[in-house]
């Protein structure tokens, strides 16, 4: 059961994106919204060592970040009030400045589904930030959360990348129980070097996902996933990644956390991610 749904307002593209998803939902599953958008004054207005004779110069990159970071948080908040009002959903609106990433992970803890952007999550597209943001979002608890592109979500296919290990199964089960799409149709994916007992773990995934009323295909690809996920998603036209990580311990670097850690960096398409 869904019913509050956190939307992280990040840039301008990203957060129309998942405004619009959220929305869908939140007709859906009878949901609120919650609007996140948080000013880290320090981060955006931080510019690095200053050379002799250079500090006017950075003292106006600063100004300027700041004024663009206040525009963009003004706009998006604007667009989302307007938005959930002619859809008539009901909302609320998380502002002010501090630090974005304790912000999420406070706010989290009170909602069922957390919706943002790929990109340009915490610092409003004004300076660079790191890709990892989402996966340690997720590794502090933050989480399910749908981390969308700039584009129209229509999912139809979802592509679910399954390791049998069981942060892989939760995540697979989160999803599933969600029925955020239950019309979508499932491919469940294991990609394996050397054969084991992956026939079965498909077998018993796709039996759970069909007995919650979902169409299920299934398939093992004999090699690594870290670098085969995304052009098995494109080869088979998936609109959605259902991904969870192999050893919770190894989040960040390792296994199916490299795995995740380069799919979130270069994907082209939303990610659902809860473990």
């Amino acid at each position: 059961m869904i019913r509050r749904i956190l939307v992280g307002l990040g840039d301008e593209k990203h957060a129309a994106s998942a405004t619009r998803i959220a929305l869908e939902l939140a007709h859906r599953h009878e949901a609120t919204l919650t609007g996140v958008s948080v000013l880290d004054i320090e981060n955006v207005g931080y510019t690095g060592s200053v050379p002799i004779g250079a500090g006017q110069l950075a003292k106006e990159l600063r100004e300027h970040r700041l004024v663009e970071a206040n525009r963009v948080i003004h706009q998006i908040t604007q667009q989302f009030e307007a938005a959930c009002e002619h859809a008539a959903v009901s909302y609320r609106l998380l502002q002010g400045a501090g630090d974005p990433f304790q912000s999420f992970i406070d706010s989290a803890r009170y909602h069922d589904l957390i919706v943002c952007g790929l990109q340009h999550l915490l610092e409003h597209g004004v300076v660079d930030e790191p890709p990892e943001v989402l996966v340690r979002l997720i590794a502090a608890g933050v989480r399910p959360l749908l981390a969308v592109t700039a584009q129209p979500l229509r999912v139809h296919r979802t592509l679910i990348a399954y390791s049998g290990s069981m942060e892989s199964a939760k995540t697979m089960r989160r999803f599933v129980e969600m029925r955020l799409w239950p019309e979508t149709q499932l491919r469940i994916v294991t990609f394996k070097h050397r054969r084991g007992n992956e026939e079965q773990l498909l077998a018993d995934a796709a039996e759970y996902c069909q007995s919650h009323g979902y169409d299920v295909s299934t398939e093992l690809v004999p090699d690594v996933a870290r670098s085969n996920v995304l052009p098995y998603a494109k080869q088979w036209n998936a609109d959605l990644i259902v991904m969870g990580n192999s050893n919770k311990h190894l989040l960040l670097r390792r296994l199916l956390g490299e795995t995740m850690l380069q799919t979130v960096k270069h994907t082209d398409r939303p990610l659902f991610l809860a473990q």
